[in-house]
């Protein structure tokens, strides 16, 4: 990458950034303007028409990179290869810092873009997010299995259903911010649920 890319690509995080820190707030991908964010990303306007086209274009490009860095963050936990309940436990802590800090709103608003059909390719990367979830997730029951800590009759079907059902639920602020002190003994019981006896 030469200069000009180089500063190019850090002037589009600091956009990302600066937009996001805006959106992050109640209804604030609503009042976010384009004259808030230039002037709070240090930027001129041109520069955000120039490389997002528009605003809904640059909302969308901070939604696809919030999923984006989640899924990655996951991918480098299982890339570790360590022990099942260590990596369920670190993917758990992991889903937590991603969430602990989001406002409801963002969250609602992001979720409603992302899974709606669109020309975008915002639905088509929720599909690909839940396709790799999906294919990490059996790598884990797997790995699982292997370490005798999950008991061979669940079925990966039921498994992914099982924890499906435990994301949603972590997905909603009243639970996800009385939880986290507990992250350590909600693990522990994901774990012990699913052990052979």
């Amino acid at each position: 990458m030469n200069g000009f890319e180089k500063r190019t690509e850090e002037k589009k995080k600091q956009i990302l950034d600066t937009a996001f820190r805006l959106m992050n707030q109640q209804d604030g991908h609503k009042t976010m303007t384009v004259d808030e964010l230039a002037k709070q990303a240090n930027v001129a306007k041109t520069t955000i028409f120039k490389y997002f086209g528009n605003k809904e274009a640059l909302v969308q490009e901070v939604y696809k990179r919030f999923i984006t860095e989640m899924s990655t963050s996951v991918e480098v936990i299982l890339s570790k290869n360590e022990a099942f309940e260590k990596t369920l436990l670190e993917i758990s802590f992991n889903k937590l810092r991603f969430l602990k800090d989001l406002d409801e709103s963002f969250y609602l608003e992001m979720m409603q873009q992302i899974t709606t059909k669109q020309d975008d390719g915002l639905s088509v990367l929720m599909e690909k997010f839940a396709s790799d979830s999906h294919a990490m997730m059996l790598d884990l029951f797997h790995r699982g299995r292997k370490e005798q800590k999950i008991d061979l009759k669940y079925s990966d079907e039921f498994l992914l259903l099982y924890f499906q059902t435990l994301a949603e639920g972590l997905s909603h602020p009243q639970i996800y911010e009385q939880l986290l002190p507990y992250t350590s003994n909600f693990s522990e019981v994901i774990i012990k649920g699913i052990s052979p006896r």
